[in-house]
């Protein structure tokens, strides 16, 4: 599993020009689900993110989790992120089948929500035009 991490003010996702999903600061995830994957490696990326500490204190220092400075999440599914980049032409190969990357991702969406923090998603396999406001910028890959 492939997560794109990046620290946003306000980001959404639009499906056929109408937005499907939008938060105000917090955390824009780009979510890569892989052959590999399963429902345990789903859990631990959510906790992983939900515990990561890479907000702002009182002192400027990133110290804080998304939940002690009250963020949301917007999960937009993507697979490219699992692309195999050996030759001049992408591979998709390592990518999970739809079907089990869509019940992988919702899977990992509930599990997001059961740490009581607001989570607004894009729409599996549709395609999705995101917008986003940088906060930093501050973008982090994390693989499982």
């Amino acid at each position: 599993m492939k997560v794109v991490l990046q620290v946003v003010k306000k980001a959404n996702v639009k499906v056929k020009n109408k937005i499907v999903g939008k938060i105000n600061n917090g955390y824009l995830l780009l979510v890569g689900i892989e052959q590999k994957d399963n429902l345990e490696i789903v859990k631990k990326m959510a906790k992983k993110i939900i515990d990561i500490r890479i907000n702002k204190d009182s002192n400027n220092k990133t110290n804080l989790s998304l939940k002690e400075v009250g963020g949301s999440i917007l999960s937009v599914s993507q697979f490219t992120l699992c692309a195999n980049l050996e030759s001049r032409r992408p591979s998709f190969s390592n990518a999970a089948n739809a079907t089990d990357a869509k019940k992988l991702y919702e899977s990992f969406n509930e599990e997001l929500k059961k740490y009581d923090v607001d989570v607004a998603c894009g729409i599996f396999q549709e395609k999705m035009e995101v917008s986003l406001v940088n906060d930093g910028p501050f973008t982090i890959i994390l693989e499982i």
